[in-house]
């Protein structure tokens, strides 16, 4: 069967779904919507395999094309590869060439960037900055060497195609053995959906801040004794800040998922007792980090971003947009265990089951409280500092002569000089603190191990211990009530001047979230270093999540020539501007 047979076939099978219509498709068509791997009931997918849903070898064909995706009694449009949503598993091997044609079936421009893969840059998949796009009716034939191993991911690049479902996972198998091979393996793909397309997500966020925020504060809440004072609630809202603003888009109209299942399609992957099972985990969501435990299993880390870390046994994670963690567990002889991915402002989450054998449905616990921000989470560091007569500070004034000459002001722009100020600035962090060792928001109090990216330790020596030559600020920045956002003051509408880096050279950059969201930043075409702990084993990622009002370093060697693009992966945040191009030359190159 040809490449293109098979994209005929979905289409007919999805048409025959539909024909069903209503909740008894919903129930019973989904099965063929979805690749093998992905199946509720999978035994997992194994080294090299020719799996129906996982594409090998060194000649691959994807077909672009628009869907129609149902889950937990929504249902609308989707942007779907081979018509699955998620898109078919590649799996390939290190060493290797591959060359993968993707057909655009679309009516619209589109694109697959390969997350988290070091290719050439005319090969990363991102239109206006490393190719044209590909358009439509038109097929591009993506070419490239396999560099390096790991849990990876991709993705559309054009427009919002990846919040309508255009995403799919990638295991780069190692040229020699897997250090860290188990008896069996499961790829599980996080995603949030919504029925409402992204563009009018967007509009309407912009007609209202905090549009899709269910959980505000309120009266009852106060005279209960909840969350925030009265004095406190006062001096954010003269601010125009919500302690609640914790997420843009909520589950108010999203449906969580696991690999296109949600509570009650409840995706399952099998294991036999005694077995270590590793779970190769993907955030591919649009707009939500995911806390992601197994309560009653403990999480080894082995891998971050597709590198070996140190093995580090935890209870939760925190994945934000666009991170893979690969973990190891070992459930036992237990017969299931609920997995659980829980959005970070607890606005809802989605179980799947481990299971010995199909049928089981894991414990789905209770959501928790919802979080409610800090003055940490303004950027003002407040530890060891004197706070002035009565404890109380006045954030109206630039400076207290209490708090040692530090800048109180949430919007002094002495304290950020690279920042264009404008409308589209409404706040600078005055006392932005590095976060790298802090437990993601809402989890500072759980009972239990939370994972901190100072807990990562690369296995493998970092491949470049120069100190770097010089460093540059990047802030995070928003005017969020207007839902603006940007880098140093500018969107990337405005047509900023790329951030340039020589070839080979050694840079340390600094991340400061002037805002009251967390950002997960990725650039594309390199791996950075998290400058935590001592050098030499620092944990290599290609996206790091800056929490609200904090700061991140990394130190990353510009070894790959050409444009790259370098953003927030909340995609909304993306598309209004918080992106910008990094540009790798030549020594006497402009």
């Amino acid at each position: 069967m040809t490449p293109r047979d098979t994209h005929h076939s979905h289409l007919l099978e999805r048409r025959r779904f539909l024909s069903l219509g209503g909740a008894f498709a919903g129930s019973l068509g989904m099965a063929g919507l979805f690749p093998a791997w992905a199946r509720s009931g999978t035994a997992g997918i194994v080294h090299a395999s020719n799996q129906p849903g996982v594409l090998s070898g060194d000649t691959i064909a994807l077909q672009i094309g628009e869907s129609h995706f149902a889950t937990g009694g929504r249902s609308g449009h989707a942007v779907t590869v081979n018509g699955t949503l998620p898109a078919p598993l590649l799996r390939l091997r290190e060493g290797e060439t591959v060359r993968i044609a993707v057909t655009n079936h679309l009516k619209e421009q589109t694109s697959i960037h390969w997350h988290g893969l070091l290719v050439p840059f005319h090969m990363d998949g991102v239109p206006g900055v490393s190719f044209p796009g590909i358009d439509p009716g038109e097929t591009f034939v993506y070419e490239f060497p396999l560099t390096h191993s790991g849990t990876f991911w991709y993705h559309s690049h054009s427009g919002m195609q990846e919040a309508e479902g255009l995403f799919g996972p990638i295991v780069i198998d190692p040229a020699g053995p897997d250090t860290i091979a188990c008896d069996r393996e499961h790829v599980l793909v996080l995603s949030d959906w919504s029925p409402i397309h992204p563009h009018e997500q967007m509009r309407r966020l912009k007609m209202m801040g905090g549009y899709f925020n269910r959980q505000r504060q309120t009266l009852a809440g106060l005279l209960a004794g909840k969350d925030q004072s009265l004095a406190d609630r006062l001096a954010w809202g003269k601010m125009r800040m919500d302690a609640t603003d914790i997420s843009d888009v909520t589950g108010s109209t999203y449906s969580f998922l696991v690999n296109g299942h949600g509570n009650a399609e409840n995706w399952t992957g099998l294991f036999a007792p005694g077995e270590k099972v590793r779970l190769r985990v993907i955030n591919a969501s649009s707009m939500t980090n995911f806390n992601f435990r197994i309560p009653g299993l403990p999480l080894t880390v082995v891998a971050a971003d597709g590198n070996p870390v140190q093995p580090v046994e935890t209870d939760e994670v925190q994945i934000a947009i666009a991170e893979t963690y690969d973990f190891i567990v070992e459930p036992g002889t237990a017969e299931s265990y609920g997995v659980i991915a829980e959005a970070i402002d607890r606005s809802g989450l989605v179980r799947a089951t481990l299971a010995q054998r199909p049928g089981l449905v894991g414990e789905t616990p209770k959501l928790r409280e919802r979080p409610v921000l800090t003055m940490r989470d303004m950027g003002m560091d407040m530890s060891g500092m004197d706070m002035g007569e009565g404890g109380e500070i006045d954030l109206s004034k630039p400076a207290i002569s209490s708090m040692s000459g530090h800048s109180m002001s949430m919007r002094d722009p002495s304290v950020a000089a690279g920042v264009k100020m404008g409308p589209g600035v409404a706040t600078l962090s005055p006392m932005p603190a590095d976060r790298l060792a802090d437990r993601p928001t809402g989890l500072e109090s759980v009972d239990h191990r939370v994972l901190t990216y100072a807990d990562l330790r690369s296995r493998d020596p970092n491949p470049d211990p120069r100190v770097p030559s010089r460093q540059i600020d990047v802030h995070l920045t928003a005017a969020m009530e207007r839902y603006m956002w940007s880098m140093d003051g500018e969107a990337m509408s405005e047509n900023p001047a790329p951030i340039p880096f020589r070839l080979g050279e050694r840079v340390r950059v600094n991340l400061i979230n002037d805002t009251m969201m967390p950002h997960p930043i990725h650039i594309h075409g390199h791996f950075f270093e998290l400058v935590s702990g001592e050098p030499g084993n620092r944990a290599r990622k290609h996206t790091v999540n800056v929490l609200p009002g904090g700061k991140v370093s990394f130190d990353l060697t510009a070894d790959a020539e050409g444009d790259w693009a370098f953003h927030c992966h909340m995609l909304l945040h993306m598309h209004a501007g918080m992106m910008r191009v990094v540009t790798v030359r030549r020594e006497g190159e402009a």
